[in-house]
């Protein structure tokens, strides 16, 4: 019988070994990256059944992989193994597009059962974070969460690169755009968002759990 296949995404080696060895049994593993722009790029290379990534990497994290990987082939499934316990993760995590939402210290006991249930057109949450999500739900969007969803997928990629200190100059160069473009966007979000310096912005973003450094 065929192994389903997956990809994996986490900035630490030691992590991307730990889940070789404990997935290689059932799944085939067709690669590994670490950061959020080379997943995006694998995927659309290499059309995994599933991915298992980390939200906090560098470059883009991995909710803004997620939802540019689903715009590229909404079959993939994604589920995200974190140390992140919150709902706010979770929850903008599945608006994303996810199957699954596995804390890291859990993965042992449920991620296995996770993609496999991803396979299966089906959702898992890690007990410890469902009974947050679903309270989450039931209050609706927050005020950080509605602001947000005004920016664009670029405003969002450039706000990820600046929470990691990167520098007008060196997103540019990145994205292949203009220093010119990226301040635009920069106090285009400022004023959205109404904040009235950059540290407000990204300090914002960060708590909220809209950004991941």
């Amino acid at each position: 019988m065929k192994k389903p296949r997956v990809l994996l995404a986490d900035d630490h080696k030691i992590v991307i070994e730990g889940l070789k060895n404990l997935l290689r049994d059932e799944f085939e593993i067709v690669g590994s990256v670490e950061d959020g722009r080379a997943l995006v790029k694998q995927a659309s290379t290499l059309h995994p059944e599933v991915i298992v990534a980390d939200i906090s990497m560098p470059q883009l994290n991995g909710i803004e992989a997620a939802r540019q990987i689903k715009k590229i082939d909404n079959n993939i499934r994604i589920v995200f193994l974190t140390m992140h316990p919150d709902a706010t993760y979770a929850a903008n995590a599945f608006e994303a597009g996810a199957s699954g939402f596995v804390l890291k210290h859990s993965a042992s006991s449920e991620l296995i059962k996770a993609i496999h249930d991803a396979i299966k057109g089906r959702t898992y949450v890690s007990p410890l974070v469902a009974g947050d999500l679903i309270r989450s739900y039931q209050e609706g969007d927050s005020p950080g969460k509605k602001m947000f969803k005004k920016l664009s997928p670029r405003q969002r990629e450039i706000l990820q690169l600046l929470a990691e200190g990167k520098s007008a100059k060196e997103i540019a160069s990145k994205l292949n755009i203009s220093t010119r473009t990226v301040e635009f966007h920069k106090y285009k979000m400022m004023e959205q968002l109404n904040f009235k310096t950059s540290t407000e912005l990204l300090q914002y973003a960060i708590k909220h759990g809209l950004i991941t450094v």
